[in-house]
């Protein structure tokens, strides 16, 4: 018996460290693309990038695709590869839902379509822009409508290196080799959102887990599936409203945690097995801003009919509402939609869908930079990213201001494409992707 089981040890070495590398290797190789919503660190911050601070429809712009139809989702770069999603209608029409303009009014004049649309997934070759290939992942009638501002490709997918994984929500959930072919689908059902405002928080990947967070106004819940064929490994239901927020997995020690934001609580799950670490109220209405993590804390925001900022302890326990495992928090000029920027040991946000920005300590919440308007820039929607020792901040009319990371106010550029800009943007090496309603530009300085 004993040399039965150090045959097996010895077979079973071999593929744990292969495992193991592998996870090392991508983890490596993460760190100097975007594979993600808010980057390789899931911060906002590209740690080895160098991207231009000025550009313009005339200078400094590689490439530019006209995309195939709107979205909002942050394009994924790995290596020479970029994925964008999109959306669009077919003349084809479903005849058994009413037209838009019979049905009736609704809050933000939101309509539901009675068109078949077809759900984009796009590759791009990184150096040049061009097509490498596309998939129609599904064609039909979305589910429901969206509020003017949002579409239905609003959240980001997301890849291991291997795979990537696609987001379409009601629409299902999609995993495609990197040369498109399709690996498997998933349908998760449909869910209705506040006031038809539609879906979009994006997926998280940890290892062989895909991390899905469907809070709405039903039944919400967290689901995370087998990154190898989509089967579910655990599923939480979820006492929240509508929310829009991207889960955060961070590794402590041994450990893996899976954190979640939310009106009524923010909570954390072990990854392994889903039952609730901890949870902690403090949040206000229709939470988008996704966490970010710095050492053994995770910073929360939301910023819609009130203004929260919450820095809470990850090795907390049990309900920690107004206690101190609550680091620090603040409560003004906090975002609405776009997420925290951590960088250089500073949260970095904006306030509302304003050009406003602050910044503070991450070790105690003082105020660093005091909230300061923009020139020039008004509503935004894209979440500020960081590189090189500069911020970059975007407008939705396509004017975008960078200024220098640190303590004090200081414009390095003004500049302008000519389109709306409502995704975040991607920062690799020496490019910075930025997609707009109409086209994904590759923005890099020449030489």
């Amino acid at each position: 018996m004993k040399s039965f089981l150090n045959c097996v040890m010895l077979l079973a070495l071999p593929l744990f460290t292969h495992a193991s590398t592998r996870a090392q290797t991508f983890q490596e190789t993460a760190a100097d693309q975007w594979h993600q919503f808010r980057g390789p660190l899931a911060t906002g911050e590209a740690p080895h990038a160098t991207p231009p601070t000025e550009w313009s429809e005339k200078k400094n712009v590689k490439w530019k695709t006209e995309l195939p139809g709107p979205g909002s989702s942050t394009p994924i770069v790995w290596k020479n590869r970029i994925f964008v999603l999109a959306t669009r209608p077919t003349e084809d029409i479903d005849e058994s839902i009413p037209t838009p303009e019979d049905q009736p009014n609704r809050p933000f004049g939101i309509k539901f379509e009675n068109r078949i649309f077809e759900f984009i997934v796009l590759c791009l070759d990184r150096e040049t822009g061009e097509e490498i290939w596309r998939q129609v992942a599904r064609r039909c009638v979305p589910f429901q409508g969206t509020h003017p501002d949002n579409n239905f490709a609003s959240g980001t997918p997301t890849t291991d290196g291997r795979y990537l994984y696609v987001p379409f929500g009601s629409q299902g959930y999609y995993c495609y080799d990197l040369d498109g072919k399709l690996i498997w689908e998933r349908d998760l059902g449909n869910v209705e959102t506040r006031l038809s405002f539609g879906e979009g928080a994006s997926l998280t990947i940890a290892g062989k887990k895909l991390i899905i967070v469907r809070d709405n106004e039903n039944q919400s819940y967290i689901e995370v599936l087998n990154t190898t064929d989509g089967t579910t490994l655990w599923r939480r239901d979820r006492d929240e409203p509508s929310a829009w927020a991207t889960p955060l997995v961070i590794r402590q020690g041994n450990s893996q945690y899976v954190v979640t934001n939310a009106s009524n609580r923010i909570r954390t799950y072990d990854l392994d097995t889903g039952d609730l670490i901890w949870e902690c109220g403090g949040q206000v209405s229709n939470v988008t801003p996704s966490p970010v993590h710095l050492g053994g804390t995770v910073f929360c925001a939301s910023g819609y009919r009130g203004s929260a900022l919450q820095a809470i302890e990850v090795d907390s326990k049990g309900d920690i509402t107004d206690t101190d495992q609550v680091a620090w928090s603040l409560n003004k000029d906090t975002p609405y939609i776009p997420s925290l920027l951590l960088y250089r040991g500073h949260v970095y946000f904006t306030k509302s869908l304003n050009g406003i920005v602050s910044s503070v300590s991450t070790e105690n919440g003082q105020i660093i930079l005091e909230a300061t308007r923009l020139p020039n820039v008004r509503a935004m929607y894209a979440s500020p990213v960081a590189a090189n020792g500069y911020i970059y901040l975007f407008g939705r009319d396509g004017q975008a201001t960078v200024i220098k990371a640190g303590g004090t106010f200081e414009v390095v550029s003004e500049n302008r494409l000519d389109d709306r800009v409502d995704a975040s943007p991607a920062l690799v090496g020496k490019q910075l992707f930025v997609r707009g309603l109409k086209a994904l530009y590759c923005l890099e300085a020449s030489d």
